[in-house]
């Protein structure tokens, strides 16, 4: 016969065990703050883009908890600085899953994303992708969703207009890491389909600031336009093209959107793809009334995200259970449609979105054109 006594210790030992493994939370107090991570490049080359998309995450959970949370909880986010690095970036994942415990965390640029992603899978945390377009990243983890299409769906939309353009001779300039070789193997394969022709190609580093050498290489094969997939280093790439004067044109993707590279006289006339997300003119005044700068692209990209994570958080807790990372996912993707700054839809673990076709003017970012994602 067992004994009474040994049988509450057995049960206590099972739910001890249990709530150690993360398999049953004890409800969330009321008052009780949740907390996000976010692993974005906050120094190094990366920064630029990294600290907007920080604000955009800030901007939404001050505005969040401004008005009490969400079902009276506060949202903490905590922010660490990967550098754009993929090693740092799973040392920040375990630490912020390990020893904080947060469910989620926001991410972006490819690589750090593609090298956090089985992780994401093995602990089930839920991690959002704004910023990073890698073909890669769609299928790399249930776990890992994107909020932008990738760099293929981008790359056909351009291809295609470039030909209907007649710039059917093309050079390429990219990055050497998997955002920038991702895109140059799309466009490599894309742009012929279209009915161009790839003239030459030359890879960069990350955070590079010289391009002549390359520039003037690629500008020997007397191309009609000049594709680039490079993520940093905007700025002195656009003045640079500008003191060659070139006779072709200049096109990208979103990864060109840097507002400084936007800003600056240089760009005049350069054109690439971007997902087509735009803010209220009260919120981009008050995002700068706050931080001193516009609500750029990254900004919104993430402000969107912070959305659809408190809209997602709020369900979660509605329906009584606990906020893990499992949970988010699968509610997630069980709401599917969101209505924030632009519709979006999940129905795979990347948004399906509208892509449109900007041009750098004036200090402007002009949308030429609009296609209706399918």
């Amino acid at each position: 016969m067992i004994k009474v006594q040994g049988t509450r210790r057995a049960f206590a030992a099972v739910v001890t065990s249990v709530l150690l493994s993360g398999l049953l939370r004890p409800a969330m107090a009321a008052d009780e703050t949740i907390r996000l991570g976010a692993i974005l490049p906050l120094t190094g080359p990366g920064a630029v883009v990294g600290t907007q998309e920080m604000r955009g995450i800030q901007f939404a959970m001050d505005a969040a908890n401004a008005k009490g949370g969400v079902q009276g909880h506060k949202i903490e986010v905590i922010f660490e600085d990967n550098q754009a690095k993929p090693d740092v970036s799973v040392l920040s994942f375990n630490k912020l899953v390990d020893l904080q415990k947060v469910p989620m965390i926001f991410t972006g640029y490819s690589g750090p994303s593609l090298a956090m992603a089985p992780l994401a899978t093995r602990k089930k945390i839920l991690m959002i992708n704004a910023g990073a377009q890698s073909d890669k990243l769609t299928k790399a983890s249930p776990y890992l969703v994107n909020t932008l299409p990738s760099t293929g769906d981008e790359v056909a939309v351009m291809a295609k207009y470039l030909v209907q353009q007649g710039k059917k001779k093309a050079a390429v300039l990219f990055e050497n890491d998997a955002a920038g070789i991702g895109g140059r193997d799309d466009f490599l394969e894309l742009f012929p389909k279209a009915g161009g022709t790839i003239l030459a190609q030359e890879a960069v580093q990350f955070g590079q600031t010289d391009y002549r050498p390359a520039l003037l290489k690629l500008a020997a094969a007397k191309p009609d336009v000049l594709y680039v997939v490079i993520t940093a280093g905007m700025v002195p790439l656009v003045q640079q093209l500008k003191q060659m004067n070139p006779d072709f044109l200049v096109a990208g993707t979103t990864f060109m959107a840097d507002p400084a590279a936007i800003a600056d006289p240089a760009s005049n006339g350069i054109i690439h793809t971007q997902v087509q997300i735009d803010a209220p003119p009260e919120l981009s005044a008050a995002f700068k009334a706050k931080y001193g700068d516009d609500m750029d692209f990254f900004a919104r990209q993430y402000y969107n995200a912070a959305q659809i994570m408190l809209t997602v958080i709020d369900k979660v807790l509605s329906e009584k259970k606990p906020v893990t990372g499992e949970n988010l996912h699968d509610t997630l993707f069980a709401i599917r449609k969101f209505q924030g700054l632009i519709p979006m839809e999940f129905k795979s673990n990347t948004a399906t979105v509208p892509i449109g076709i900007n041009k750098m003017e004036n200090g402007k970012d002009v949308t030429l054109l609009q296609v209706t994602a399918e």
